[in-house]
């Protein structure tokens, strides 16, 4: 019988989305219950503390955005110096800074945006909702690989405390965190769940969780009672665009990553379809298309400093049409968040991304949450670290996505991987269209990215492409395998004669599972 399908960064997060369906949930009730599950799951990815985006698709027709991103605090805490500070993570061959501490928090959304979904959109008791993730909490989550290189990237952040060591520190390798084959628990976070199912999200927002968290933030936070009692999911209507007669949603502005979608779909318009896949023409109008978008959105900033103006303004026809006219040939690190998708046989969708940042270090006490350091996030603090307006919803490159194509198939997508989430996504939007490729190659094949005068390319492009463009382009990269780097684009489709087919993408992990 088929129920739906589920694609998610990790399989607990699928079958735990894929048992609400079971149970007679649709897909709201199921992403619902994989969002709390990846909370568990996917630990360094998300978490009850950061925030997130869901893109809803009813089969009544109903079309929303729930925006359930971090709130910036409403007031700047100048009564002591903010516990911010900075951290290395080694990605292997380089390094990057991030900034953690109490200081780095902003308003959490997930809490009160997956209840709110439910509240909504959902038919079964919150109660069999949570279930699995309390279970999952209750027996355990054994670390795979990608997890345990996750937690070798965020060490110095997973164990700045003692509360978040004593979670996350490995116990066959004291000292060290968390590895492959080892087992992580969340006790109190399944008590804080039981909990949330009868006291609902004031329990977070304005009960005994919301004095606890500002408690800690006295020591070098900035969160008050009024933040959390304020906090907000905001339902708005999705950025609707087209794309060779194709309909497409994804995010809206303040969030910048849909805009930036649109931006090069119809940037890349302005092009006739390359006949082949992964030839020079194709890949270097893609890239061209990439450096552009770029461009746009610091020239949009530039322009508009206010970053829903800005966002704005990359949609504005005058704005594109400028861009497309100045396009020449061959002009001259992961961030913490998953992505899951679910479609059910009565034609409702969902697509949901979520992040924590990389984490702040801190666990709200007595719960097993890890807070989130969006304060310390330089993609979402362009005007520094210091001058993050008070009391605003924060920007996010996350984009969940649906597609809505002519012969009859809808589409749900979404990824990781901070700025490369738009390249990726665009990638295997252009695929399924333009190259009528199904699910799994869409997803699969070899993808590039171009930022800051730096082609990367992945392997699996033709040898004698890819050394025509090494001479093109001044700086190039040349991964040896497929990486994470390149986004995550876990995917589902339904059609009406095919059914559902979906595709977990394999270099994060990805698990795609129907029932």
């Amino acid at each position: 019988m088929n129920h739906g399908m589920v694609t998610a960064g990790h399989e607990k997060t699928a079958e735990a989305a894929l048992e609400v369906l079971k149970a007679g949930g649709n897909a709201f009730d199921a992403i619902v219950a994989g969002g709390f599950a990846a909370c568990v799951a996917e630990a360094v990815l998300a978490s009850l503390g950061g925030g997130g985006f869901l893109l809803a698709h009813s089969a009544s027709g109903l079309e929303c955005i729930y925006d359930f991103f971090v709130q910036t605090p409403r007031e700047k805490n100048h009564r002591r110096t903010p516990e911010f500070y900075p951290i290395h993570a080694d990605f292997g061959p380089t390094t990057q800074e991030f900034h953690i501490g109490l200081g780095s928090t902003a308003t959490p959304g997930v809490i009160a945006g997956l209840l709110d979904i439910h509240n909504d959109l959902g038919r079964l008791p919150i109660e069999e909702v949570l279930a699995p993730a309390r279970e999952l909490c209750r027996r355990g989550v054994v670390v795979n690989p990608f997890q345990e290189y996750l937690f070798t990237v965020v060490e110095p952040i997973y164990s700045a405390t003692e509360d978040s060591a004593a979670i996350f520190g490995s116990k066959a390798h004291p000292g060290k965190l968390i590895t492959q084959g080892e087992r992580l628990f969340f006790p109190q976070l399944g008590e804080t769940l039981a909990a949330l199912a009868k006291e609902g999200k004031d329990l977070f927002y304005r009960g005994d969780l919301a004095k606890q968290l500002v408690s800690q933030c006295q020591e070098g936070g900035h969160l008050q009672l009024e933040d959390l009692a304020a906090y907000e999911v905001i339902r708005r209507k999705p950025l609707e665009f087209y794309y060779r007669g194709h309909r497409l949603l994804s995010n809206p502005p303040p969030s910048c990553g849909g805009i930036l979608i649109a931006f090069s779909m119809e940037m890349l318009m302005g092009f006739p379809v390359a006949p082949v896949f992964g030839s020079l023409t194709d890949l270097g109008h893609l890239a061209q298309v990439m450096g552009q978008t770029n461009q746009a959105r610091m020239d949009a900033l530039a322009s508009e400093p206010e970053w829903v103006e800005a966002c704005r303004l990359l949609g504005d026809r005058d704005f594109l049409d400028r861009y497309r006219q100045e396009i020449k040939p061959f002009p001259p690190s992961p961030r913490g968040t998953t992505h899951l998708n679910v479609i059910d046989k009565e034609g409702n969708v969902a697509s949901m991304s979520l992040s924590n940042g990389e984490g702040c270090g801190h666990i709200l006490k007595g719960t097993d949450i890890m807070l989130n350091n969006m304060l310390g996030e330089e993609d979402i603090n362009p005007e520094g670290f210091e001058n993050w307006p008070v009391n605003v919803r924060m920007s996010s490159m996350m984009s969940p996505t649906l597609l809505f194509m002519r012969n009859g198939a809808m589409v749900a997508t979404g990824s990781g991987g901070s700025n490369r989430i738009r390249t990726a996504i665009v990638q295997v939007l252009r695929n399924l269209i333009d190259y009528q490729m199904d699910v799994n190659a869409a997803v699969a094949a070899p993808r590039i990215h171009f930022e800051r005068e730096l082609l990367s390319i992945e392997p699996g492009f033709p040898p004698e492409v890819v050394g025509q463009l090494t001479k093109k382009f001044p700086e190039t990269f040349l991964w040896e395998e497929k990486n994470l780097f390149f986004g995550g684009v876990h995917t589902v489709a339904s059609h009406p004669e095919h059914g559902f087919t979906g595709f977990g993408d394999p270099r994060r992990f990805g698990v795609s599972l129907k029932v």
